[in-house]
């Protein structure tokens, strides 16, 4: 017997990569520094943790969690006086999952230099019910080139992140048949 509750996949509609695209903003200040006078990592990906889940939000339409954080690259330090933006959007949609991919860059306040770029993620989003348990969200519609290679590009990832985490089950079911614990 089927929930009525959920939807079936031909009742939700597709939503354009646009709709759910955001970018945060914020001034680093000596509060985000580290001990060697640069920004925190952990700063910046609260930063790209919280767009990201903006945009999960958006195209869920609803709660969704962080799953996983793949790929977290710093390129370059930030300093404190960066206006530092966070830019995201949808890449890849599943049935309850989705991949959000993340750029930073950073640009002095008081300069008219170009923003650098500064750092990239990927990040896995479940959409939740109210009792936290996963729920159907809507395919993503690439609308360009470019969108249409990161949802290429977000496959991979999943294949890569899934034939990852069998391989682990399974070395741990052999190591456990063989005696050792975990």
């Amino acid at each position: 017997m089927t929930d009525p509750s959920v939807k079936a996949d031909s009742d939700i509609s597709g939503k354009p990569t646009s709709v759910s695209r955001t970018t945060l903003s914020h001034i680093m200040t000596l509060n985000d520094t580290n001990l060697l006078g640069t920004v925190h990592g952990g700063v910046i990906m609260k930063l790209v943790d919280d767009a990201a889940g903006a945009v999960a939000g958006r195209h869920s339409e609803g709660p969704a969690v962080t799953a996983s954080m793949d790929e977290m690259a710093f390129l370059e330090p930030v300093r404190v006086g960066d206006l530092v933006h966070v830019q995201a959007q949808v890449n890849w949609t599943g049935r309850t999952s989705m991949e959000i991919g993340v750029r930073v860059i950073a640009e002095r306040w008081n300069e008219s230099t170009p923003a650098t770029h500064v750092g990239s993620a990927y990040l896995v989003f479940t959409a939740v019910d109210a009792d936290g348990r996963p729920r159907r969200l809507p395919p993503v519609l690439p609308e360009t080139d470019r969108d249409r290679r990161r949802y290429q590009e977000a496959q991979i990832r999943r294949t890569h992140r899934l034939a990852r985490r069998q391989e682990i089950l399974e070395l741990r079911e052999r190591r456990s048949a063989d005696g050792f614990d975990d």
